[in-house]
C-alpha cells in the first residue's frame, strides 16, 4: 500500500524531506485519558490480546496528533510467553515471569514459536491498523531484541542491576548461546511476520543492553542481532530496522555492526556525537529527554530546538524521544513539541 506521508520512511532511508519526521516511544499509553479509561475497564494482557482493543490503543495517538508514523500497541513479553513461560503484569511491580530460567534445563525446555498462530493477535492487530489507516502514515512493528527478552526471561522481571542475568550470561555460557539462538529465531520469525501483515518499519528494542560492556555485547549479542537483522534485511530489503536501546552510548559504535537501517538513541549523549559514533552513512532517531514534557512549553521547546540542531538538518534524522512518553506527561505538550518539530524544521521545496 503506498503511504501518502512519505517523511519517516524518507528519514530511514536518509533522503531529503520537507519536514524532520515525528513519532514517539509509547505514544500510545497511560497519559491519555482514552487509553486510561479503556484500561479501567480491560488489564494490559486483554488489550494486547484482542485485536481490537489493540487496534483501538493504537490509533488513539494518531488520531489526537500530527504524527508521521504509528507503532502497534503490544509487549515484547508476549514472544517469551509463547515460548513457555508464564507472564503475569502485577500492580506495582510490572511483567513477572513465574518460571524463570535458571538452568541449561530450562533453555531446553524453551518451545520455537511459530508467530503465525502464537502471537495472531498482534497481526491481527497490524492488519486492522493498516486498513483503517488507510495509508495515511506508516505502520511500525516491533519486538524485543534478544538479549532484552534473554535479560527478562532470566532475572524473572525488570531489576536495577540485573546480576542474576549477567551471571548467567558470564557463567553458563553453552546455555546463554543456545538461548540466545532460541531467541533470535523467535524475534526474527515474529518480525517478518509483522512485515507481512503490513507494518513498513520495524524496531527492535533492546532496553537493557546498556548493562553491559562493549567485550559482552561483542561476543554474546552482536552475532545475534546480526542475524536477525540480516535475515529481515534479506526478506525484505526495503523494509527499515530501527534498532534501540537505552544507556548505550558506550556501545554506539558497535550498533552500527548490526546492519540496522536506524539507530535510535537515548538523551544521555549529544545527538551529533551519537551520530559521529554511529557513522552519518546511518539514519539516527532520538533523542529528547521525555522529562522536559512536564516543564513549561518555553523549556521543552529550547530542549527540542537543541536536537534539532545538533542534526543540522542533515536527512536521516526522526525526532523522537530518548525513551517513552512518561505517565502523567500533559497531551498538551505532547502536541505542542509534535507541532514545534514540524514547524521549526520545514524546509521549503
Amino acid at each position: 500500500m503506498t503511504v501518502a506521508n512519505q517523511r519517516f520512511l524518507q528519514a530511514c532511508r536518509r533522503e531529503p524531506v520537507d519536514a524532520t519526521p515525528v513519532w514517539l516511544m509509547r505514544q500510545a499509553g497511560r497519559y491519555m485519558s482514552v487509553y486510561r479509561a479503556l484500561r479501567a475497564r480491560h488489564s494490559i494482557l486483554e488489550l494486547i490480546k484482542s485485536p481490537e482493543h489493540a487496534t483501538e490503543v493504537t490509533l488513539q495517538p494518531l488520531d489526537a496528533f500530527d504524527l508521521d508514523a504509528g507503532i502497534i500497541f503490544a509487549d515484547i513479553l508476549t514472544l517469551p510467553e509463547a515460548m513457555g513461560l508464564e507472564l503475569e503484569f502485577i500492580s506495582g511491580q510490572g511483567p513477572v515471569f513465574h518460571n524463570p530460567l535458571r538452568t541449561a534445563v530450562d533453555v531446553d525446555r524453551l518451545q520455537p514459536v511459530e508467530p503465525r498462530e502464537a502471537l495472531a493477535f498482534t497481526l491481527d492487530a497490524i492488519r486492522l491498523v493498516v486498513r483503517q489507516l488507510a495509508g495515511r502514515i506508516p505502520l511500525i512493528g516491533f519486538s524485543g531484541a534478544p538479549f532484552t527478552l534473554a535479560a527478562y526471561a532470566i532475572e524473572g522481571g525488570s531489576s536495577r542491576s540485573f546480576i542474576t542475568a549477567k551471571t548467567f550470561m558470564h557463567q553458563e555460557t553453552r546455555a546463554w548461546h543456545q538461548l540466545m539462538e532460541k531467541l533470535t529465531a523467535g524475534v526474527t520469525d515474529y518480525c517478518l511476520a509483522q512485515i507481512e501483515a503490513g507494518a513498513a518499519a520495524v524496531q527492535l528494542f533492546d532496553s537493557w543492553v546498556g548493562m553491559l560492556t562493549p567485550t559482552d555485547f561483542r561476543a554474546g549479542v552482536l552475532p545475534y542481532m546480526q542475524q536477525t537483522i540480516q535475515r529481515v534485511q534479506a526478506a525484505h530489503p526495503d523494509v527499515p530496522v530501527i534498532y534501540f536501546g537505552t544507556d548505550t552510548a558506550g556501545l554506539l559504535p558497535s550498533f552500527r555492526e548490526t546492519g540496522a537501517t536506524v539507530i535510535g538513541v537515548d538523551w544521555r549523549i549529544d545527538l551529533a556525537q551519537a551520530w559521529d559514533l554511529i557513522g552519518r552513512d546511518r539514519a539516527i532517531q532520538g533523542n529528547l529527554d521525555p522529562v522536559y514534557l512536564f516543564a513549561e512549553p518555553a523549556v521543552w521547546q529550547s530542549a527540542a530546538r537543541q536536537v534539532l540542531d545538533a542534526a543540522a538538518g542533515q536527512p536521516g534524522h526522526i525526532f523522537n524521544l530518548g525513551h517513552g512518553v512518561l505517565p502523567r506527561t500533559p497531551p498538551e505538550h505532547v502536541a505542542g513539541l509534535i507541532d514545534f518539530v514540524h514547524r521549526t524544521s520545514c524546509r521549503p521545496s
